[in-house]
């Protein structure tokens, strides 16, 4: 199942119950389908969401509404019944807006082309907290909620652990020689996955990112986009187009599921119920994947098995498992201590890195009425 955009689509995001799923332009349109087995997507509306280029797209409020970030440095509440614009926050950051991810019913997080990342609070109607330790566009984005945290991978190469409770930067990695492109936590919460220009896929263990524990050669393209399928398993989405089942601990490419283009692949999402995968990239389309077939394929064994990916043979043990909570991405157990060890303080460097280009404009103060309808 697949359905035609007039302009490349930079991201998507299903409804946590319906048979509906969401794209946002680089024209700044949003357009809404409905899906349903069998059928090709129905277009449901396109608007005009953001005068540049909407970089993000998420379903808030139980899927009553759908919330947007763009190149315009705006933040944009629209009705998923008619995708009439309910709220808009203009200048909600500095620069370019590049990532938005939910929290809690009542929180979202969005992150910045300079590497800044804000919290805003549905409920008091405004930014509840700020962090800033990259120096770089924000990448990805995923919340612990056991330990109350965002994590946070950047284009200048770093991993930040960002504490909502104390409202502080907790952790933030050395500077890795390639910048980090997607993040997913894995193994029970001991492990967090990024994905790389290069291919590579960098594991770090939980508590300890000052470097990377493990590294996965397998990829012979950058790794755009992380989904996670289970504990042991990820779908991974790289700039050949292709979208692949990898195993990590032991690490293996176990089977590519499917070929979108050759073109990169710009977001992986499952539907509410994991039934379909969806995918889009440069060659303008949503594609719908039945899973149940994806997985059906055969698996590269150990004998087909790519030879990048068995160089890298060798790997940590785990530590004892945290206890999990699932909210989209697996959570970690809390303590007193945000159940984290950390082995550094956050760094910071003056090393050159090469920069997003922001559209945003400079910030004039919070509208508080923004998540009124809300």
């Amino acid at each position: 199942m697949e359905a035609l955009h007039n302009e490349t689509p930079f991201d998507l995001d299903f409804h946590p119950s319906a048979p509906l799923v969401v794209t946002s332009l680089i024209n700044g349109e949003l357009h809404l389908f409905r899906y349903a087995d069998g059928l090709q997507p129905e277009r449901l509306f396109a608007v005009k969401a953001h005068k540049e280029s909407c970089r993000a797209v998420r379903f808030v409020d139980s899927g009553t509404v759908i919330l947007t970030g763009s190149a315009d440095s705006s933040i944009l509440a629209s009705d998923v019944e008619t995708g009439k614009a309910i709220a808009r926050l203009e200048d909600a950051h500095d620069n370019a807006i590049n990532r938005v991810v939910c929290l809690t019913e009542t929180t979202v997080a969005s992150g910045d082309d300079e590497g800044c990342i804000k919290v805003w609070d549905t409920r008091q109607r405004s930014c509840c907290n700020t962090f800033h330790c990259h120096e770089d566009y924000i990448s990805d984005m995923t919340y612990v909620a056991g330990s109350n945290q965002i994590l946070a991978t950047s284009g200048d190469g770093t991993l930040s652990v960002n504490n909502l409770r104390g409202s502080r930067v907790k952790a933030q990695s050395e500077f890795s020689e390639d910048e980090l492109l997607s993040l997913v936590i894995m193994k029970n919460g001991q492990k967090v996955v990024c994905g790389t220009p290069s291919g590579a896929i960098l594991l770090y263990s939980w508590g300890h990112f000052k470097d990377c524990s493990d590294r996965f050669l397998g990829h012979s393209h950058s790794v755009d986009t992380l989904l996670k399928l289970d504990e042991e398993t990820l779908i991974s989405g790289a700039a050949d187009g292709v979208i692949r089942l990898v195993s990590i601990l032991p690490n293996q490419i176990k089977q590519p599921l499917a070929e979108h283009s050759e073109y990169p692949i710009e977001a992986l999402g499952f539907s509410h119920d994991r039934k379909y995968l969806g995918s889009v990239s440069h060659d303008k389309i949503l594609k719908l994947w039945d899973m149940e077939e994806l997985l059906a394929g055969p698996q590269l064994d150990n004998h087909n098995e790519l030879p990048e990916a068995a160089a890298a043979a060798e790997h940590d043990e785990l530590p004892e498992a945290n206890v999990a909570v699932d909210h989209n991405e697996v959570a970690v157990a809390d303590s007193d201590d945000d159940g984290m060890d950390v082995d550094m303080e956050p760094i910071s460097s003056n090393a050159s890195k090469s920069k997003k280009k922001g559209k945003g404009k400079r910030l004039n103060g919070f509208q508080p009425d923004f998540f009124a309808d809300l």
